[in-house]
C-alpha cells in the first residue's frame, strides 16, 4: 500500500529519553482524531513483534549464542496483541505488519493472522503482512494466505548455501527457497526479500542477488545495516551504504528513481526500463524520518515510536490491571507524544538502543 506522506521540516535530530508510562492528556494530545505525533505525523502501520525467539542466528543480528529472551510471562497473550492492535485500528492504524524475532515460531500463528485480518476500522480491514526468515514458510504459507495475510516480506541475505551457513550459523537455505516457492504457490505477489550486504562478506552478491529476484518474480530490497545488533559491535565505517549498493548494481544495469515514495521506507528504482523494481532502505545515510508513520509494539507489552527510542511506553501492566480501552489509547497517544523527529544515529550524543532488533521486531 502506498501513501501520501505527511511531508514536514523536522528540525536537527536529538536524541532524548521519552518518559515512561506518561498519559496522553499530561502530554497535551487529544485522546480522539488521527494518530498524530507533536511533528503533525501521522500514523498509520503499526509493527507488532510476535517473539523475541529466532530460529536464525544472523551475525549482524545477533552473537552465536543468542540474547537473553524476555521472561515468559512477560510476552504478551494473543487476546493481549488482538486487543492493543484492534485499538490501534479503530484509531486509525490501516497496516499491520508481524515481526519478530521470528514471527512463525508462534505456535498460534495462523489463528492470530486471521484473528487480526478481521479488524475493522474507519477505512475497513488493515492490510495485514509480515516480515519472516521463511524457514517455516513451506508448511505455512497457504494456511496464513488462506487467513488473510495479504503480503510477505523474507530477509535473505546470499544465494549461496555455505555463504548462508556462516552469515547465519545455520544450514537452512533449502528450507527458505522451499518457503518462498510455497508462498508464491499460494499466491503471494511480489515477495519482497530484504537484503543486508555486510562489507567483504556478500557485497559482492549484490548484483546476482538482483538477478535471481527479477528472474523470480520478486522485488529485492538492499537495506544498510543499522546499529541495532546484540552484541553491539556495528561500526558505521564497516557499514554498506546505499550509494555503494547503487554503484554495485548500476554496474550491470540501468536504475531509474521512481517517485511517489509517501511514507514507505524503500527508495524504489526501475530496473532496465522495467517492469522489474530494486528498493533501497537508507535509514543510515538517507534517513526518511520526516515521513515516518510507524509505531512498534514488542513482543513483551511495550510501545515504541521508534525503533532506535531508548525510552519506552508499557501497555502490558494496563491490559492485566484491567485498563479499559481508553487507556489503552492513552498509552498509545502517549508513545507518539513522546516522538522524535529522527533517530539521532548522526548527532554526537547518539546511543544505541539497549534492546537488540530480535527484541524490538523489525
Amino acid at each position: 500500500m502506498v501513501r501520501a506522506a505527511v511531508m514536514i521540516d523536522l528540525p536537527t535530530p536529538r536524541v532524548r529519553r521519552a518518559l515512561r508510562g506518561e498519559l496522553s492528556t499530561a502530554a497535551g494530545v487529544s485522546d480522539d482524531g488521527p494518530l498524530v505525533d507533536s511533528f503533525g505525523r501521522v500514523h498509520r502501520d503499526l509493527r507488532i513483534s510476535l517473539t523475541d525467539k529466532c530460529n536464525l542466528r544472523c551475525t549482524y543480528c545477533m552473537p552465536a549464542e543468542g540474547v537473553p529472551l524476555a521472561p515468559r510471562d512477560t510476552l504478551l497473550a494473543s487476546d493481549e496483541i488482538v486487543t492493543v492492535a484492534r485499538i490501534a485500528v479503530e484509531a486509525g492504524i490501516d497496516e499491520i505488519r508481524l515481526t519478530g524475532g521470528e514471527p512463525l515460531l508462534r505456535p498460534d500463528i495462523v489463528d492470530l493472522v486471521e484473528r487480526l485480518a478481521a479488524l475493522e476500522g474507519p477505512g475497513g480491514r488493515p492490510e495485514l503482512s509480515m516480515t519472516t526468515n521463511a524457514v517455516r514458510l513451506a508448511q505455512l504459507a497457504k494456511p496464513l494466505r488462506d487467513a488473510g495475510l495479504a503480503r510477505l516480506n523474507v530477509s535473505l541475505d546470499t544465494l549461496s548455501p555455505s555463504r548462508f551457513a556462516t552469515m547465519t550459523r545455520r544450514d537452512r537455505l533449502d528450507d527458505v527457497m522451499a518457503g518462498l516457492d510455497a508462498a508464491r504457490a499460494a499466491g503471494f505477489a511480489p515477495i519482497k526479500i530484504n537484503t543486508v550486504l555486510l562489507r567483504g562478506v556478500n557485497d559482492d552478491e549484490a548484483p546476482a542477488l538482483l538477478d535471481w529476484a527479477l528472474a523470480e518474480g520478486h522485488q529485492l530490497r538492499f537495506i544498510e545495516q543499522m546499529p541495532l545488533d546484540g552484541g553491539h559491535v556495528w561500526n558505521r565505517a564497516e557499514m554498506v551504504t546505499a550509494a555503494e549498493t547503487l554503484a554495485l548494481l548500476r554496474r550491470t544495469h540501468s536504475l531509474d528513481a521512481l517517485p511517489g515514495r509517501g511514507a514507505a521506507p524503500a527508495e524504489l528504482y526501475e530496473v532496465d526500463g522495467g517492469p522489474g523494481r530494486v528498493g533501497i532502505i537508507a535509514s543510515v545515510t538517507m534517513p526518511f524520518c520526516g515521513a515516518c508513520d510507524r509505531l512498534r509494539l514488542t513482543s513483551d507489552g511495550q510501545l515504541r515510536s521508534c525503533l532506535f527510542a531508548r525510552g519506552e511506553t508499557d501497555v502490558r501492566s494496563v491490559l492485566r490491571s484491567a485498563g479499559t480501552d481508553a487507556d489503552v489509547r492513552a498509552r498509545i497517544r502517549a508513545c507518539l507524544a513522546g516522538k522524535q523527529p529522527g533517530h539521532g544515529i548522526d548527532e554526537p550524543g547518539f546511543l544505541q538502543p539497549p534492546r537488540p532488533m530480535s527484541a524490538i521486531g523489525g
